[in-house]
């Protein structure tokens, strides 16, 4: 009998912490338990009416190479589509600014593209050219990502450029955000270059997309995983209720009754749970905000009841706009392939930290918000035909500063404490699809080389 490795979780991170287990070593006797009835966590797609709609995220970014790398080895490669790539913009009292050309998550790379946007007023343009000028900050572990750009380039370009972009990744609070989690790459150009104007170099001008899908829909990704786990037991629909430490081994329980022996334990599950079960007091993060809550409203029409004033591909909103939706996406002009010939799929997101009561309205209730919103930039003639409510209870976790630092140091406690336990997922290290997928992969890495010296 092979060692026996138990994962928790059956969304993106748990199933590939499988798939890479199985690829890495035929011998392990793997199992993998997941609360809900269905796999794949947040990957859902709702097929209707030749409608290709996702109800969590649509895409992952192309640059991080692990979901890609995972597609070619499902055989999936030839369903890869990229992004129409189009102006996006930013709505900012009532109106629709483009996101100024040239920025490096909106921060400008030239004097020019800075005087010309027209979300920041005059004072707010001459507050962000005093980055030329200021010296560098002083030297810091981790700073929030509001308190960082505030010092750089002012509180309008923060509230106004970078959050909307940030939230529609995160969706947390800026100032409470880790820059050192979230975009460290600010931290080296800030010491190397210390003018982030002067310094960053605008990204070469291209054609070329930045994110890629599945035409089949995301769903796909995980039947492949699942299907190719021929190594592995799946449990759906059963709670992992119980951990308990026995000599160099692991009991779990599960909320049917069955109990789990295991020699290495990856837990990709959230991390609120994985800290009920181990019980350990340095698991918990006092720094760190609730997870957020938020929802996605998606609605099918004709295309010509939707008409747009501008031509683009969607819009995240100002930090103060007096409105419920966050960002806007117009699918079928991002992704083609979601929307029959004729008709129009526009995705509207919801929630914000802080306030999740929007995402526990009625269905109906929510549709009609997302439409009332809309309605301030699109003119839409008719009611949808049909729409898809998704709500993601605390589903996005929040980075607070000093997360790096407290991740490092749980992972190294928890080595000590409990060998051949491993944490993964959106909890820790990022919540795009291809960080899920590299987490779980690193977690069977690490899970092979331990195992590699325990005799049985």
């Amino acid at each position: 009998m092979g060692k026996r490795v138990v994962v928790a979780g059956g969304g993106l991170t748990g199933l590939s912490a499988a798939y890479y287990l199985q690829k890495q070593d035929k011998t392990l006797n793997i199992t993998l338990v997941e609360a809900n009835d269905t796999l794949g966590g947040k990957l859902q797609t709702v097929y209707q009416d030749g409608f290709v709609i996702e109800r969590g995220p649509d895409s992952f970014l192309k640059r991080k190479k692990e979901a890609l790398e995972l597609i070619k080895d499902l055989g999936l490669e030839d369903d890869v589509v990229s992004n129409h790539t189009g102006k996006s913009y930013i709505l900012k009292d009532g109106g629709l600014h483009p996101i100024p050309e040239g920025s490096v998550m909106g921060v400008p790379t030239s004097i020019r593209t800075l005087m010309e946007t027209t979300l920041l007023s005059d004072d707010g343009k001459i507050r962000a050219l005093n980055d030329l000028i200021l010296p560098r900050m002083p030297a810091f572990d981790d700073i929030s990502v509001g308190e960082f750009f505030k010092y750089r380039l002012g509180e309008e370009m923060v509230d106004h450029i970078i959050s909307p972009l940030l939230s529609g990744i995160y969706a947390g609070d800026i100032y409470k955000l880790s820059l050192q989690a979230t975009q460290p790459q600010f931290i080296k150009a800030e010491k190397e270059l210390r003018s982030l104007i002067a310094g960053l170099k605008a990204p070469k001008k291209t054609n070329e997309s930045k994110f890629a899908t599945l035409k089949s829909g995301l769903s796909r990704l995980i039947d492949k995983l699942a299907a190719s786990l021929t190594q592995t037991a799946l449990i759906t629909g059963v709670k992992v209720v119980g951990f308990d430490k026995q000599d160099q081994h692991y009991s779990l329980r599960l909320s049917n009754g069955q109990n789990l022996w295991a020699d290495a334990v990856i837990f990709a599950i959230p991390h609120e749970i994985t800290a009920e079960l181990l019980k350990a007091p340095y698991l918990e993060n006092d720094e760190a905000d609730p997870n957020t809550s938020v929802a996605t409203i998606a609605m099918a029409f004709d295309q010509k009841d939707v008409q747009m004033d501008k031509e683009g591909t969607g819009f995240v909103v100002s930090r103060r706009e007096p409105i419920s939706i966050t960002a806007s996406t117009w699918t079928h002009m991002k992704w083609p392939h979601t929307a029959p010939e004729g008709k129009a799929l526009i995705r509207c997101y919801l929630g914000k930290a802080g306030d999740d009561k929007i995402i526990h309205l009625s269905d109906e209730e929510m549709v009609r918000t997302a439409l009332d919103n809309l309605k301030t930039v699109v003119n839409i003639k008719r009611q949808p035909h049909f729409s898809v409510v998704s709500r993601w209870e605390k589903a996005m976790p929040q980075y607070p500063v000093g997360h790096m630092r407290w991740l490092n140091d749980i992972r190294g406690r928890l080595q000590s404490d409990y060998p051949n336990v491993y944490l993964a997922g959106a909890s820790y290290e990022g919540v795009g699809l291809p960080d899920c997928i590299k987490q779980g992969k690193e977690a069977s890495t690490q899970v092979i080389h331990s195992l590699s010296k325990i005799k049985i």
